[in-house]
């Protein structure tokens, strides 16, 4: 949905332009729509009118025909008209309640959803899409705002009262999945990955499995990829009446529907950041993903449509699970080919003979149950090792991979152990019979990972090493012919040449219990004669002796044997650092695995780790900050704006506040810091020194308020935006005349017809919106908005620690507020004098609030300061234009007496005003005054209304305190 002046103009336009004129086109719909309401009132006054005395047949007719006329009505005409009767004063309130009810059951109809969204994002405020625009596809973008996002979600999510969840979901759920698809354009299929992904699947109530909203959204998806043991279910299966061949497969899943399933999921799943909600969509299709990922000899109709997807899907969900556990369960089920026995499964996935892929079921009754299955073969296993050293590389940790080779190694371990037994062996009934295809496979995988991540490996040798010591203090109870060939010992000391010939490796990091094993066990297992073992063995015990040495003489500094190496926590800190930095960088991370990304900075700077690269840290959250701001986006700008509080609150406040207060100057008018960016810095600035609090002072306040106090002024010079924007009002002009020219004339305006008022009224706000920026592109001043921005920044620091701020800079402030209320008296800087007259507020409660706490700031606010105050805030909520403006002046002027009559009191006074009354412990002293109300009433209650006295300035004259003023 595009401006016309922006886009031109398009067939459809150019045909209703022959066809009809504009003015005809709105007196048409407004007669239509007035017509339609009037119908509506006058059928649901007979229909629903409690006082009504018609028989009720004549009632029951009413409501058939009601309904008819609510049923025969276009979607989007009465959603408009249904919106504008429900409002209070415009029916009476029975007809409301009606009203309202088929309005909120308008989604179930067909197209209602689609409706329903577009009605949503034209009458929200922040929106500017039209409502005539409203019925047109979003095939060329649209204005879409997030707060617009969020009404639609909540509107489509939660089922009204007078349909139950089932009912509700499954009347949605194929209009969402059809505008999921992205037939209708990407915006809308953004906008339903979010209703789905946040609104529905992302609530407890309607999220969880077994809930309505997970039945009808999540699992037609998933059971399309991993039918459920029972199958799936027939109204997904397709033509019930088919002829059914029991001598052939019966097909569970065709192709079609597996590919729109995927499809589904994937645009599910990368359209918004929901790393919570893709966990939970596919934890449960990890195999089920490796095998269409790994599909052998995939052509590339079958590639983009089914392996793909799959391997991103698959990789997503790597990134944001990287965990042993799962890796070990790829790694055991290498060769899955589908269903939930790994022996016989119940269905697998087969491809025709025209190349599809289908789901079928292996259960037949003339088929032997897994028959299907062979298992893998030899150019499978090579096929396979392959992409899953290489999803391996890409998402799991030192740690993880370590884990893994362990278990692998064991397993082997175990296997070669138990062959070398000789004599009778007893197997238990239970164990399970072991595949030798797939000891096999781990076997291949076990030295394809050696041969592939040496380094991974080696970087976490706590484990490996006390292995290798188990190992090779067991070859010292055998044979020594067997010890000199066993297969075991070789493979556990090319483990152990591995670990201590990798760079950095440092013996006395060692356990020295393991370390003293493996140099006796190297020690005996190199006397075992002249073998390949014993001669490895004798290498590797003069390598472990001196290979601190070694590399003290490579060095060239014998002190370098003493250094201190990285701790285990530096060395996994740094990789998940990497890691991170990897997941955001990468041009092709989904918003999930970026939000990942995100996460593990954000854990490491809370734990304070050494090796966080801050410069680097600050470069890669301004980058994402200056990104387009769209509703995917929405999420890791505010998860950027966290890691900037985070950072200022541990040692590091100077060098955030530094670089923030750079982005939001933009002394070089960079062409990616657009308004809306420098207001998001403006924004992280904001919270940092609401997170500093009271360390905000010193040479961070005067830096940062020096600074705002310069981009608030009028002194802003911005040559190079103000010619950028000229070229962007020249090309408008030029598509504005275009629009003209096609038009043979002024263009004609399709929106809704409006009265005179609302006209004036749009007219005014654009002339404001227009004025914003029109100081930049005629004149090269500072955008009004990021003007008032700093403003409003400067007020927070001040009301925050005023005496951070200091007396210069915060009077100098409030100059810089009385010249602007002063000064730009223009309409469209009504909120830069907003944001001033706040300023003052906050000065003015900053300033009692010290009062009250007893900190003395050594600001000269005096009476004369605050009459000459008092006199310019008087004039302007006088005569300024803007309400809001007025407002706030009545509000510091009352400010500014309460200000007054406070400073007449005594600390002392008030103190004790606070302790009780007269009586007591009450108001003894006023500025100027000498009252002692105790001491008259003494007085006069002693002396019977004794002769007058003077006493401290207090007569008293008829038992009366008289009260005196004195110098």
């Amino acid at each position: 949905m595009a401006d016309l002046m922006d886009l031109g103009l398009s067939p459809e336009e150019l045909a209703l332009k022959q066809a009809m004129g504009g003015g005809d086109k709105k007196k048409t719909e407004k007669t239509a729509r007035q017509r339609l309401m009037e119908d509506i009132m006058d059928v649901g006054g007979k229909a629903f009118n409690p006082d009504s005395r018609g028989d009720s047949q004549a009632r029951a007719q009413a409501v058939r025909d009601f309904e008819a006329l609510i049923e025969r009505t276009k979607t989007l005409s009465l959603l408009a008209s249904l919106n504008i009767l429900i409002r209070p004063g415009n029916t009476p309130d029975w007809l409301r309640l009606k009203l309202r009810e088929y309005l909120t059951v308008i989604p179930l109809r067909e197209e209602g959803v689609r409706a329903s969204l577009e009605f949503a994002f034209a009458v929200h405020p922040s929106s500017t899409v039209k409502l005539s625009e409203a019925a047109v596809p979003q095939k060329r973008g649209a204005n879409i705002t997030h707060e617009a996002l969020v009404l639609a979600s909540n509107l489509l999510s939660s089922p009204p009262s007078t349909v139950t969840p089932d009912e509700w979901y499954s009347g949605i759920a194929p209009q969402l999945f059809a505008l999921l698809d992205g037939g209708e354009g990407p915006e809308l299929k953004k906008v339903v990955a979010y209703v789905i992904g946040f609104g529905i699947l992302g609530r407890k109530v309607s999220g969880a499995p077994g809930s309505a909203g997970w039945k009808y959204l999540a699992e037609p998806l998933l059971h399309h990829i991993k039918p459920p043991p029972g199958g799936v279910p027939k109204t997904h299966t397709g033509d019930d009446d088919e002829v059914i061949d029991l001598s052939k497969d019966k097909v569970l899943v065709k192709q079609k529907d597996l590919v729109t399933a995927l499809q589904r999921l994937h645009a599910l799943i990368v359209s918004h950041p929901n790393p919570g909600l893709c966990k939970r969509l596919l934890s449960p299709l990890l195999l089920p993903l490796w095998a269409l990922t790994t599909w052998p000899n995939s052509e590339k109709p079958l590639s983009e449509k089914i392996t793909e997807p799959a391997s991103e899907l698959l990789k997503i969900f790597l990134k944001l699970s990287p965990s042993a556990p799962v890796l070990l369960a790829l790694v055991h089920n290498l060769g899955y080919v589908g269903g939930f026995d790994k022996k016989k499964p119940e269905w697998v996935y087969k491809q025709t003979e025209q190349g599809d892929i289908q789901i079928v079921d292996t259960n037949r009754p003339l088929q032997k149950a897994g028959e299907q299955y062979i298992g893998l073969s030899l150019p499978e296993i090579d096929q396979k090792i392959p992409k899953l050293l290489e999803l391996v590389d890409s998402a799991f940790s030192e740690a993880d991979v370590s884990s893994v080779f362990l278990d692998l190694f064991g397993r082997w371990l175990k296997s070669a152990r138990g062959q070398k037994k000789s004599g009778i062996q007893i197997i238990k009934e239970e164990e399970e019979e072991k595949d030798p295809i797939a000891q096999f496979t781990e076997v291949k995988l076990l030295l394809a990972m050696m041969e592939k991540f040496p380094e991974k490996l080696a970087g976490q040798p706590k484990h490996i090493l006390e292995l290798v010591s188990q190992v090779l203090s067991e070859a010292n109870k055998e044979d020594k012919e067997e010890a000199g060939e066993d297969e075991v010992i070789r493979v556990a000391l090319s483990l152990l040449n591995m670990v201590i010939t990798v760079p950095g490796f440092q013996k006395k990091r060692v356990d020295p219990d393991v370390l003293r094993v493996i140099e006796s066990s190297l020690e005996a297992l190199s006397k075992t004669g002249d073998n390949d073992n014993a001669k490895t063995a004798s290498n590797l015990t003069l390598l472990l002796r001196y290979r601190d040495e070694i590399d003290a003489l490579e060095g060239g500094d014998s002190s370098s044997s003493t250094t201190t190496g990285p701790t285990d926590r530096q060395i996994e800190d740094r990789k998940t650092y990497s890691l991170a930095i990897s997941y955001i960088t990468q041009p092709d991370s989904p918003p999930p695995v970026r939000s990942e990304g995100l996460n593990l900075i954000s854990n490491l700077i809370t734990s304070h780790s050494p090796i966080l690269d801050i410069p680097g840290i600050l470069v890669l959250l301004s980058t994402l900050l200056c990104e387009p701001n769209s509703s995917e986006e929405d999420y890791i700008h505010l998860r950027c704006i966290k890691l900037y509080t985070q950072l200022a609150s541990t040692n590091h406040p100077r060098a955030v506040l530094t670089d923030l207060i750079d982005r939001y100057l933009d002394p070089r008018e960079s062409a990616l810091a657009t308004v809306d960016a420098r207001l998001r810095f403006g924004e992280a600035l904001l919270q940092v020194i609401d997170r500093l609090g009271q360390t905000f002072t010193g040479e961070l306040s005067k830096m940062t308020c020096e600074a705002l106090i310069s981009l608030a002024s009028r002194r802003g010079h911005r040559p190079k935006t103000m010619a950028r924007q000229a070229r962007e009002a020249k090309v408008r002009e030029q598509k504005h005349k275009e629009a003209e020219d096609a038009w043979d004339g002024s263009v004609p305006d399709m929106a809704d017809p409006i009265s005179a008022e609302e006209q004036a009224r749009l007219d005014i706000l654009e002339a404001i919106v227009e004025g914003w920026s029109s100081g930049t592109s005629k004149t090269g001043e500072e955008d009004v908005r990021i003007r008032a921005s700093a403003l409003s920044i400067l007020a927070n620091c001040i009301e925050t620690n005023l005496s951070g701020v200091g007396a210069v800079l915060a009077m100098a402030s409030v100059d810089l507020c009385i010249n602007v209320v002063q000064v730009e008296r223009q309409l469209e800087k009504g909120i830069l004098r907003r944001a001033a007259v706040r300023l003052i507020m906050s000065f003015i409660k900053a300033l009692d609030e010290a009062k009250q706490e007893g900190r003395v700031l050594g600001i000269a606010f005096g009476s004369e300061t605050q009459e000459q105050l008092r006199t310019i805030l008087g004039y302007v909520e006088g005569t300024d234009e803007d309400g809001l403006v007025r407002e706030y002046c009545r509000d510091v002027l009352e400010s500014l007496e309460n200000w007054k009559m406070g400073s007449l009191v005594d600390e002392v006074s008030l103190s004790q005003a606070r302790g009780g009354g007269f009586g007591g412990d009450g108001l003894t002293k006023l500025a100027g005054l000498v009252v002692d109300p105790e001491r008259s009433v003494s007085r006069g209650g002693g002396g019977g209304g004794g002769s007058a006295g003077s006493s401290g300035g207090v007569e008293m004259f008829g038992g009366r305190p008289r009260i005196e003023e004195i110098e």
